[in-house]
């Protein structure tokens, strides 16, 4: 059985770009969708970004015209490329997989990556 390993994460100034990647060995070949979410302290896990198996994504309205995910599926690796970061985006960030795009069907999960973005 395979495994999600997130890594990229770090510290990083207001303004700052990150790129997440994830290793999603056999999960990226079989699952139909793949996803990012964060946890900051104190609040619930929440989708940052999707992408299915015919390459299309969704976004939350936070991150919008400021984050990108992308899939390279010869090398199963899952990436979020991260622009722009604001304090807010402070987070561990985690990839996951799942049979849908809905929230309640990724099944796999990683065990995240901290970003964290300082003034």
């Amino acid at each position: 059985q395979g495994q999600l390993a997130e890594s990229g994460g770090g510290s990083v100034q207001a303004g700052g770009s990150l790129r997440l990647s994830c290793a999603a060995s056999a999960y990226m070949r079989s699952a139909w969708c793949m996803g990012w979410f964060r946890q900051a302290p104190g609040k619930e896990r929440e989708a940052v970004a999707t992408i299915n198996d015919h390459g299309i994504t969704t976004y939350a309205d936070a991150v919008k015209g400021r984050f990108t995910i992308s899939k390279d599926v010869a090398e199963s690796i899952l990436y979020l490329q991260m622009n722009s970061l604001k304090l807010e985006d402070t987070a561990m960030y985690y990839c996951a997989s799942g049979w849908s795009c809905e929230y309640s069907h990724f099944n796999h999960w990683g065990q995240g990556t901290q970003v964290t973005v300082s003034a």
